[in-house]
């Protein structure tokens, strides 16, 4: 298997895009990617794109094939191809494209994800999302992503002491970190109180616990390592890329704390990278509410079982931290457009580790961690890709 890098990244801004169609937002971030690389549409092998529901927010199917005409990649017939698996649509794409060069089959792609959302009520676009969920035993019923995700955080207070508090310390910080972020949904700092205010979503989480209806896009460059040198200084280097499953139905769980598709995907990635959770020094995981984040970092060994609201409650996943996580500022602030959410956390990172993320840049960072669920409770995690990326000066 070879080296695989990316050498170029592309984002639109998070939000309630009007102004944009998805065909718009999803070439604008491919040509900036592509831009960044300063590589050539001829030197494109293959295109790949994450997408969970273009057919029904805005009754488009063939969305690959879509992108591949309105960027002009289509005129030398490259392979499109569209990735679904609910909220890992984008980390899954990334997992294809980097396991096509890593094989040898091509030398140089791009992969983007991208969702148009805001363009439906929000009644409907709830409807679609809890389609990510069990049709026949959860959805049809009126289960919702955030009222899964409560149901999980009411049991892992009950079984191991999390507070309330501390599922809001996830949400401050994370908009806190969006703030910095010019690409973030909401760049407003928010305080505890304003959390705790909020209005209730699903008992016990409210408005500000909750990622929101998003529009946007993301894309990567990616090449083999021997080639990277030629488009950039700084390649950023795949060192891992995991997956793995689980059941979709939450009452399928012999455990609803613990998500047996993060762990494995994470075990996977540690070996394969030949690292440790110690030795990440920031991470982008998927906080589809601020109870995900907590229950994340437990499952990459970041923290024991049980403490991830402590671990988070103590400033260890905040800027300055021992391992800060969704420098980004996380789903909740930089905003969720489904398709595009996977590529966007890498994205981040690979910000970070070449050193230009700016006011929220981790100093001295060079191995990072991407987590990106998919499936049951509003995208976690019936499926997961966890990615883990090294920065161009870790082996000097």
């Amino acid at each position: 298997m070879r080296e695989v890098a990316i050498v170029g990244i592309g984002m639109t801004k998070f939000g309630e895009l009007w102004d944009m169609s998805f065909r718009e937002m999803g070439i604008q971030a491919g040509l900036m990617a592509m831009q960044d690389a300063k590589i050539s549409a001829e030197e494109i092998d293959a295109l790949y794109v994450g997408n969970m529901s273009a057919g029904r927010y805005i009754e488009q199917e063939h969305v690959a094939a879509l992108m591949a005409d309105y960027s002009g990649l289509a005129r030398d017939h490259i392979p499109a191809i569209r990735i679904e698996a609910a909220g890992a649509s984008g980390g899954l794409a990334l997992r294809q494209a980097y396991l096509a060069i890593a094989s040898g089959m091509h030398d140089a792609v791009v992969v983007g994800g991208a969702e148009k959302m805001t363009d439906v009520g929000d009644a409907i676009s709830n409807k679609i999302q809890s389609s990510a969920s069990d049709q026949q035993w959860e959805s049809v019923f009126g289960a919702t992503s955030p009222s899964l995700h409560a149901m999980i955080a009411r049991r892992h207070m009950h079984e191991y002491g999390t507070t309330r508090e501390q599922l809001a310390e996830v949400a401050v910080k994370n908009h806190r970190h969006g703030a910095l972020n010019p690409f973030a949904q909401f760049q407003k700092e928010i305080d505890i109180k304003t959390v705790l205010r909020a209005g209730m979503v699903a008992e016990p989480l409210g408005m500000f616990d909750c990622a929101p209806n998003s529009d946007g896009a993301a894309a990567l460059v990616l090449c083999s390592m021997e080639r990277a040198r030629k488009y950039t200084d700084s390649p950023v280097r795949i060192l891992a890329s995991a997956q793995a499953s689980d059941t979709l139905a939450l009452h399928s769980r012999a455990d609803i704390c613990t998500f047996e598709a993060t762990r494995y995907a994470a075990r996977r990635a540690y070996r394969q990278a030949g690292r440790a959770p110690q030795e990440i020094d920031v991470a982008e995981v998927h906080d589809a509410t601020a109870f995900c984040e907590i229950y994340q970092v437990e499952m990459l060994g970041f923290c024991e079982r049980g403490r991830g609201g402590p671990f988070v409650e103590s400033g260890a996943t905040s800027l300055g931290g021992r391992v800060p996580v969704n420098t980004s500022g996380g789903l909740v602030s930089k905003g969720h457009p489904v398709g595009a959410t996977g590529l966007s956390m890498v994205a981040e990172l690979a910000e970070q580790l070449r050193g230009e993320a700016g006011d929220r840049q981790v100093a001295g960072a060079r191995v990072a961690l991407a987590e990106n669920g998919g499936g049951v409770v509003g995208f976690d995690e019936a499926a997961c890709a966890v990615t883990i990326l090294e920065g161009p000066g870790a082996r000097v």
